[in-house]
């Protein structure tokens, strides 16, 4: 991703927990620039108090939005006419949606129709339509990251975020992606195949099974086999991959 990209970044306070926060906006850095920061809920209600403190760190601004009726999400409207608002203005290039919620399936779908990249952040319940509407969606459990605690005892209870096994379903996505881009021999360069997961499934990313890259989690899986080839000039390793017979 190009880092001169401006995102704004619509956080739906009523569908996101405050404590990965500051994940969040590291996680939106490597995208782009996140110029517009904006976050929205009923902040009169004593449950958003607890978000005071992190917007102040974080710079996001809270939008006041409260709830008219009951039963009906207010908060959804509200990013989705600003969401609207910021489209036409022009001012950026991309969009960062961070909510659980498939009300905004169709805002995502939306700014992708119009151009702009379109990134979600949600929980691992987040319904699979607004994950697939959007370019790429992170789950917020691979980034929460455990705080040390150095008191007796307690450092073997420290949460940890939770971390899926490659099933039969990603291996074959692996198999087949690998099989759309090789070469005669069958190998097909990693950069290109990290790409291609991406685009068939958004929400692929290694971190949801425990490694930070894409190429030591295909190394850690018997399926395949990886292979290192000198750049140009012998600058950088080139990294390929194929599928074992």
């Amino acid at each position: 991703m190009e880092k001169d990209i401006k995102i704004a970044v619509l956080i739906d306070a009523d569908n996101v927990s405050s404590h990965p926060i500051k994940e969040m906006m590291e996680e939106i850095a490597k995208y782009g620039n996140p110029t517009i920061k904006r976050i929205y809920g009923d902040w009169t209600t004593p449950r958003l108090g607890k978000w005071k403190n992190i917007l102040l760190e974080n710079a996001i601004t809270p939008i006041q939005q409260y709830g008219y009726t009951v039963g009906k999400n207010a908060t959804d409207a509200a990013m989705i006419i600003d969401a609207m608002d910021i489209l036409y203005s022009q001012k950026v290039n991309g969009f960062c949606i961070v909510s659980s919620d498939s009300d905004f399936t169709r805002l995502a779908t939306r700014l992708r129709e119009a151009g702009m990249l379109v990134i979600g952040m949600g929980e691992k319940k987040t319904p699979e339509p607004f994950i697939v509407a959007c370019d790429k969606f992170i789950y917020v459990e691979i980034l929460q990251k455990a705080e040390p605690d150095t008191s007796p005892g307690k450092a073997k209870d420290a949460p940890k975020p939770q971390v899926d096994k490659a099933g039969p379903k990603i291996i074959r996505l692996i198999h087949n992606t690998i099989s759309d881009l090789a070469d005669d021999d069958g190998w097909a360069f990693m950069g290109d195949v990290g790409n291609l997961l991406q685009k068939k499934q958004p929400n692929f990313d290694s971190r949801n099974f425990g490694y930070q890259k894409l190429t030591p989690f295909i190394s850690s899986l018997p399926y395949f086999e990886i292979e290192q080839r000198e750049g140009s000039k012998g600058r950088h390793k080139l990294i390929y991959v194929r599928s074992k017979e």
